[in-house]
């Protein structure tokens, strides 16, 4: 179950109610990443179930990479910084993506796919997010999307500030390609100079945080005061409508990402998350039963 956060916020702006620090684990065939949601520290935030970050330049880190394994119930979200991967499924969706790729599977009733690296040396750097869904289309038809490099918008502004938006729109119009109706995410990759301002306009009752790549990110915390959140942190948001930050002293790359929390109740075992146990055990069950 997600653990809610709240504070009284009596104006607009967004603020820190948690710092959380990512773990390091493995998953796959024995890829080294640090789990961000989805570890003791933060278990979900509505409707994002786990964030990994895999980041290595030794292929005995991410060669393994992630065999064909099964999904029900969500979406997965792979986004790469560096490196090639591809992804295959049992629904016929095939694809590479590179460095500013995304790929944006929705698992739904049960899918078999594998994301693989196209690669046997060189940095191997991304992100993969899980995305809940709604109890009404947990059992639909899989789908997929996947966008190239030159796909997914770049935006680029007078103060040096550059932003990749996968989802959602920025406050100068730039949309991302990703639709979802579900959770009517946002998901922007941004890079600011140092010493720089960003401000985001975000839907006040949506779920959001910033995990910091690269770099210091200065937000204010619940008291007004400012705080620091350093490079594999991440930072829970209040809600509201607009985001205000700064970069620290050198450049400073964060994902600033947000989605419609579903409150549903949320049973998950491994690769499936469901509504209750019996729909998880069912999904076991249509496994091993060959169904997906």
């Amino acid at each position: 179950m997600s653990t809610e956060y709240t504070a009284t916020n009596n104006n607009t702006q967004r603020v820190v109610l948690k710092q959380v620090p990512g773990v390091a684990t493995s998953d796959g065939d024995g890829v080294k990443l640090t789990r961000i949601i989805g570890s003791p520290y933060l278990d979900m935030l509505d409707p994002f179930l786990m964030l990994d970050c895999f980041e290595s330049d030794d292929a005995s880190d991410y060669m393994g990479g992630f065999p064909t394994h099964p999904h029900r119930g969500f979406e997965t979200v792979t986004y790469l910084l560096n490196g090639r991967m591809r992804h295959k499924d049992s629904a016929g969706n095939e694809g590479v993506i590179e460095s500013g790729g995304v790929q944006w599977m929705t698992a739904a009733r049960g899918i078999l796919h594998s994301e693989m690296p196209e690669q046997e040396e060189g940095l191997m750097k991304g992100f993969q997010l899980w995305v809940n869904l709604p109890a009404t289309e947990k059992m639909k038809d899989p789908t997929y999307q996947e966008y190239s490099p030159e796909a997914t918008p770049f935006e680029t502004r007078d103060n040096g500030t550059r932003i990749r938006v996968i989802s959602g729109e920025t406050d100068e119009g730039t949309k991302g390609p990703v639709i979802n109706p579900h959770t009517t995410p946002t998901y922007m990759d941004v890079t600011l100079p140092a010493d720089t301002e960003f401000t985001q306009s975000l839907p006040a009752e949506h779920n959001a945080f910033v995990y910091v790549v690269e770099g210091t990110l200065q937000l204010t915390n619940v008291d007004g005061k400012t705080m620091s959140v350093s490079a594999k942190n991440l930072a829970i948001l209040s809600q509201g409508e607009q985001l205000s930050v700064k970069s620290g002293d050198g450049e400073t790359q964060f994902l600033l990402i947000a989605g419609k929390p579903l409150k549903e109740p949320v049973v998950r075992g491994g690769p499936f998350v469901m509504n209750t146990r019996a729909e998880l055990m069912q999904a076991f069950d249509d496994y091993r039963n060959g169904k997906f």
